[in-house]
């Protein structure tokens, strides 16, 4: 038995000590809240699960980081695709570096919907329903280098792309018009597919692709009925305006594209699938480093003019047109050692020109007879 005096003040300390004597709670974390809901048996039935390895695991760390609902989250790659999405989701991890958000209904890009994810490398919107994209939705962005675009409502270019953009595909879009500086302070893209949009020659305006200085671009399937005139110098690899209305090809047209130098092995042009009739004579000495030439499925009815003086061109398509004849110097140099490269690959089938009159020596500067193309040689 303690004294009198010792069981007083044993009480007096019980009571300062019980919660109705405590200031005011003022939540500062997590743990503030879960440790003041639990009374003093809570605590013990915490103290012995925590014994047998099952208590504090199941309650997440502040600093855990959540995956968004319906998404899968694994190695900075956060995948919400096919999830039936109608805006980007809250709470995307910060180091997250690839978000795919493809296939949903998505119809708005928000000021904040990217916030915070400063390590992102590449984020597909591929097959949604976007319409809007607020002028600062990409801002936060500053690292992102892929952006893929396809199969959405866009009826302009979205603004303040990332200075850091390598690669974008916006086609099968409704683009119908591209205004002058849409690309501006994009020094280090490399790649551009805007293919399939509704874009006439007119809806290009003037500068609308200043400061490029592209490897690759394609605005296939679009509503072009001549070459562009204002990409002009932004390219060094491949041109591609195939799918197209386009009619002929003048002397100035290409004029514009006098720097197409191959940056890896070839340079291409792609004007498959028009409605070409003429390519005016000179019009292809513009490219000297061409190797690459697709004029298939088109009206001509002739072998284009110029390509014997093409020294590194290697690929042909003519194809599917209506040429009825083929020069002896349609394709090859007269003189010795005029031409760099061999051709490797000339294609004339289905054309109305019969292979029995066209001479062999034609051929001359073609690497192998397997490489002409006319669509009746048997082995």
């Amino acid at each position: 038995m303690l004294p009198h005096c010792s069981l007083l003040l044993f009480l007096c300390m019980v009571q300062l000590l019980s919660p109705s004597s405590a200031l005011p709670f003022e939540q500062k974390g997590f743990w503030d809240f879960a440790m003041d809901s639990m009374d003093s048996g809570g605590i013990m039935t915490m103290m012995r699960d925590e014994e047998e390895g099952s208590a504090v695991e199941e309650i997440p760390s502040p600093d855990t980081h959540m995956c968004p609902f319906g998404c899968h989250c694994q190695r900075s790659v956060v995948q919400c695709s096919s999830s039936g999405l109608t805006e980007v989701p809250k709470n995307i991890p910060r180091d997250t570096k690839f978000l795919d958000l493809q296939n949903n209904r998505i119809t708005e890009l928000k000021e904040d919907d990217f916030k915070g994810l400063t390590n992102l490398y590449g984020l597909s919107l591929r097959n949604n329903l976007i319409s809007k994209v607020h002028p600062r939705a990409f801002v936060p962005l500053k690292h992102m280098q892929k952006l893929y675009f396809s199969k959405n409502l866009l009826t302009t270019i979205p603004k303040n792309l990332p200075a850091s953009l390598v690669e974008m595909r916006i086609h099968e879009n409704r683009i119908k018009k591209v205004a002058a500086g849409a690309f501006s302070g994009l020094g280090t893209m490399n790649c551009i597919e805007m293919g399939a949009n509704p874009i006439h020659n007119s809806g290009f305006e003037p500068g609308a692709f200043k400061g490029l200085k592209l490897n690759y671009l394609r605005i296939s399937e679009a509503k072009l009925t001549g070459v562009p005139k204002d990409s002009q110098r932004v390219l060094h690899e491949s041109i591609i305006w195939d799918h197209n209305e386009i009619q002929a090809v003048e002397l100035g047209d290409l004029s514009r594209y006098s720097r197409l130098y191959p940056c890896l092995t070839f340079s291409r042009l792609g004007l498959g699938y028009n409605h070409i009739r003429n390519i005016e004579n000179g019009s292809l000495s513009y490219l000297p480093r061409l190797r690459e030439l697709h004029l298939d499925n088109n009206r001509l009815t002739r072998v284009p003019k110029g390509l014997p003086d093409m020294k590194y061109l290697q690929v042909v398509y003519l194809h599917s047109n209506n040429i009825n004849q083929v020069g002896v110097d349609d394709f090859c140099p007269r003189g010795f050692g005029m031409k760099r490269t061999f051709y490797n690959g000339i294609s004339l089938f289905a054309n109305p020109v019969n292979y029995w009159e066209v001479q062999p020596a034609t051929f001359r500067c073609v690497s192998d007879r397997l490489a002409i193309q006319f669509g009746n040689y048997k082995k």
